[in-house]
């Protein structure tokens, strides 16, 4: 399928956070033979569903419900401890390895119970993670990438060649690192680490990609280009993020999830969530009252 990225620099739109003026780039992707991937009416790619979590007898998440639309970025937002990286976590069973943790309701992925009727290890390797500091492996950058799919059974060194340089352009990032496939990954700059690791949890081909403050140990030009490339994965992947940066939210996200104290707030299109909250509490933290 033929897939076109088109930037509508005329729908730009002047929102205000926290006294400052941003413009959010209205990217639009579009498939030769296909309806738009946001119609409204696609069933999700990921659900939680009447979701509660407790961390042996407190509670973590409360009655959470929210979809994740396919080929779209999901922000989830909220103060620390709201629960967005737990929320996070749970949806490839992370918090598995929490002792003490468990859940009640359901989590889905294409309509399926991810906690009954899809494998641990098949649902993580759909279901890809980055985390807040980037974690290469000590090793070479062609092996960090090749760990994923020799773990899968894959073996033949020409087909590995082929993942490690998609997985790299995928990542933006083959240009810088072509030459430098035999050095080892912890020489690269943080944001090159992080852009490996972005490359690296896309080598097994996940259909979902989780990113837990992926920018926040970053600088500025860094976190320009993740930012830069989160919106070009999203016409491959379905990208579901937590961020403290609100202007990030605005800028890369399609759909807002605002969370405080363990519940979800409120969920919505990000440009109705930053310019039109139905909820006081919504309002109060997206125009920096608190937060």
């Amino acid at each position: 399928m033929t897939e076109v990225l088109v930037e509508k620099k005329s729908a730009n739109q002047e929102v205000q956070v926290d006294g400052s003026i941003a413009y959010r780039p209205h990217i639009e992707v579009r498939h030769a033979s296909a309806a738009s991937v946001s119609d409204a009416n696609a069933a999700p790619k990921m659900g939680v569903y009447d979701l509660d979590l407790y961390y042996k007898d407190f509670k973590a998440l409360k009655h959470i419900n929210l979809e994740f639309p396919e080929n779209q970025v999901t922000a989830l937002i909220g103060p620390s401890g709201c629960g967005k990286s737990t929320l996070l976590k749970s949806l490839n069973r992370m918090n598995d390895l929490v002792e003490g943790c468990r859940i009640e309701g359901k989590i889905t992925l294409d309509g399926k119970n991810a906690y009954r009727d899809v494998d641990v290890n098949a649902l993580r390797r759909r279901v890809g993670m980055v985390f807040q500091q980037p974690n290469p492996f000590p090793m070479s950058v062609y092996d960090n990438i090749a760990f994923g799919p020799r773990t899968h059974g894959i073996k033949r060194r020409e087909d590995l060649d082929i993942i490690v340089e998609q997985s790299l352009r995928d990542a933006a990032i083959w240009d810088e690192l072509k030459d430098r496939l035999k050095k080892n990954a912890l020489g690269l700059s943080g944001g090159q680490q992080q852009r490996l690791c972005i490359a690296r949890a896309l080598a097994v081909r996940p259909e979902v990609l989780l990113m837990d403050e992926a920018t926040s140990a970053l600088d500025p030009i860094s976190t320009g280009k993740i930012e830069e490339l989160v919106g070009e994965l999203k016409s491959k992947y379905t990208v579901i993020m937590v961020t403290h940066n609100m202007l990030q939210a605005l800028r890369v996200s399609d759909k807002t999830a605002f969370f405080l104290l363990g519940e979800m707030v409120e969920a919505g299109s990000t440009d109705d969530i930053f310019t039109s909250p139905h909820d006081k509490r919504t309002e109060d933290y997206v125009s920096g009252r608190f937060g």
